[in-house]
């Protein structure tokens, strides 16, 4: 596979697997689990040790890769997801981030699709690596959602444009 076409996140759980670890991004103002793109000569493993930090300050050890995620549409990428811990670092913002903080499993804010169904998956702790399509990310969602939130999709449309124009 080609690497660069694809993105990874990482799941950081409290270690009574009650909070789990978001990050509340600049561009759209959402809490989401940490991750990103994966960079030319590195592994999915290697960015998401990577992104973790850059994003949270953070320096975490992956536990076990919990599922690959194929998109249905172009508004997705194919996504690795991987469960990590915590082996040093302190909360701190970047130029991507504006929040980091942990969260109850029982009260998390609003998440964009796919991030509820990714937790959830985290949460149910299967033996084998889940290999799932992301339905969730879809045009229908898109346009329901520019309906309910339309400054949220319209900053989130601008950046995808942004991301096109630079894979090209």
């Amino acid at each position: 596979m080609d690497h660069e076409k694809e993105s990874v996140n990482g799941i950081v759980f409290s270690e009574d697997r009650k909070n789990v670890l978001l990050i509340k991004r600049r561009d759209v103002p959402v809490w989401v689990l940490p991750g990103g793109g994966i960079e030319a000569g590195e592994s999915p493993e290697e960015a998401a040790v990577r992104e973790i930090e850059e994003e949270t300050g953070y320096q975490v050890t992956l536990m076990r890769k919990i599922a690959e995620y194929s998109p249905l549409c172009r508004l997705a990428r194919f996504t690795h997801l991987y469960e990590c811990t915590i082996v040093s670092g302190a909360p701190s913002l970047s130029e991507e981030t504006q929040g980091v903080a942990f969260f109850s499993l029982e009260n998390l804010p609003p998440l964009p699709p796919p991030y509820p169904d990714w937790i959830q998956d985290a949460v149910e702790d299967h033996p084998q690596v889940l290999k799932k399509q992301i339905t969730s990310v879809t045009y229908t969602a898109l346009v329901k959602n520019l309906i309910l939130h339309p400054i949220l999709v319209i900053r989130f449309l601008i950046t995808k444009i942004g991301i096109r124009i630079n894979d090209k």
